[in-house]
């Protein structure tokens, strides 16, 4: 092993002191026996790795990637950045038709969009689950999300020039739940930019983030959706000067880190430039822009920050927001992983494990008893909903209930 090798690292493993901290935090490893663990899985593996593939552990697949191992890391270890490197790198194991369907979330959306009705009735039926469990192996017991019989594309397309007219202007890389499943969530965010005086334009032709791609062994699917969706970002941001506005965590993450640190694909030029909506405007109400509340408005919220959120380190920014609104009644819940991580829960080997990673989060949420969860990312609250029965909305929704029209 030449010593060069060590030290041009891309996800700086050397680092690793072996405290264990990344260990202490890992959701997985605490109701999993079979995973061996990020310090294991990531530094501790990588040094194996790189003298001999043979050392690939295939039981990486039970990591998450929560991103709550880097979190916690007082090294700066790119600790579940090494194990999904090292998955893409090492395993041959080709993806089940389960794990392509799960991760098509762009073709999945189009087929279903126009026959969302039966759709949705179909999905909800046990013996439906049955069948998917017996063939494709998704567990019986999870629910799914719902289908929008019409696009938020379609629907902000037809409002094209009305965004047009406003004064400053951003671009909305929306994401497939926006798009197929929560059309509203969208809706909700022109409410309130345009409050503020920003219309909203699309990305010409956005691809899905691929994170579902990435952790369902797709990466060079994945790949290729990375290399489109920052040339279009590219478009928006030095050509057309607009800033890339998002409302879901992980598609914020994929998008700013998960391309270049995963995939090799470069977007130094532009990653400064892609932001959750709750920054943005968190800032413009920071620079004295102003929104108009209605009167009288109430309510109970508690609010849920995603792992992705968290490597983000953006949860202040919802906090905050919420916070600002009068009549709120705010509640910041414990740090917690809610353990459907994307596709991973719905897969009937984890689902047992996913369920008791979010436990103590589920047990946290009825004792505060909320009138709604807020949260940032879609896969939690599908999560939340499932096995609490709270409802949950993204606090733009909340913002865009509580504003004026």
């Amino acid at each position: 092993m030449k010593a060069q090798e060590y030290t041009v690292s891309k996800h700086n493993f050397e680092e690793c002191m072996k405290c264990t901290v990344c260990t202490v935090y890992c959701p997985v490893l605490q109701v999993n026996p079979l995973y061996p663990g990020p310090k294991q899985a990531g530094p501790d593996g990588e040094r194996l790795r790189l003298k001999d593939p043979f050392f690939f552990n295939y039981t990486l697949k039970y990591c998450m990637n929560c991103k709550r191992c880097e979190v916690a890391c007082p090294s700066g270890v790119g600790v579940a950045d090494l194990i999904q490197a090292s998955r893409i790198k090492y395993d041959r194991t080709p993806p089940k038709l389960r794990d392509r369907i799960l991760a098509s979330t762009d073709l999945m959306g189009s087929l279903a969009r126009p026959f969302a009705p039966v759709v949705n009735a179909v999905t909800g039926l046990g013996i439906a689950k049955s069948v998917m469990d017996a063939t494709l192996k998704i567990d019986h017991r999870r629910s799914f999300p719902k289908y929008s019989g019409r696009s938020f594309e379609a629907w902000l397309r037809k409002r094209a020039a009305q965004q047009a007219a406003f004064p400053e202007q951003v671009a909305y890389f929306h994401g497939c739940y926006v798009n197929y499943n929560n059309p509203q969530l969208g809706k909700d965010l022109v409410k309130v930019l345009n409050a503020l005086g920003v219309g909203v334009q699309l990305l010409d032709h956005e691809k899905c983030c691929g994170i579902a791609l990435i952790t369902n062994g797709m990466s060079k699917q994945a790949t290729r959706h990375a290399e489109h969706n920052v040339g279009i970002i590219r478009q928006a941001v030095l050509e057309r000067r607009l800033p890339v506005v998002t409302t879901s965590s992980s598609c914020t993450l994929t998008l700013r880190d998960e391309y270049p640190n995963l995939l090799g694909v470069d977007n130094a030029d532009v990653r400064a430039s892609v932001l959750m909506a709750v920054r943005y405007i968190f800032e413009r109400l920071e620079a004295g822009a102003t929104l108009r509340f209605k009167p009288g408005f109430r309510k109970k919220v508690a609010y849920h920050v995603p792992c992705h959120m968290e490597r983000l380190g953006w949860g202040v920014f919802s906090e905050r927001l919420l916070r600002m609104i009068p009549g709120v009644e705010f509640t910041l819940l414990d740090s917690a992983c809610c353990g459907i991580a994307g596709t991973y829960g719905f897969k009937k080997e984890n689902y047992e494990a996913s369920q008791a990673v979010g436990a103590a989060l589920f047990e946290q949420i009825r004792s505060v008893d909320p009138e709604v969860v807020a949260c940032d990312c879609e896969t939690c609250k599908w999560q939340i909903e499932m096995s609490t029965g709270y409802r949950v909305e993204n606090p733009i929704s909340i913002l865009a209930e509580s504003i004026e029209q």
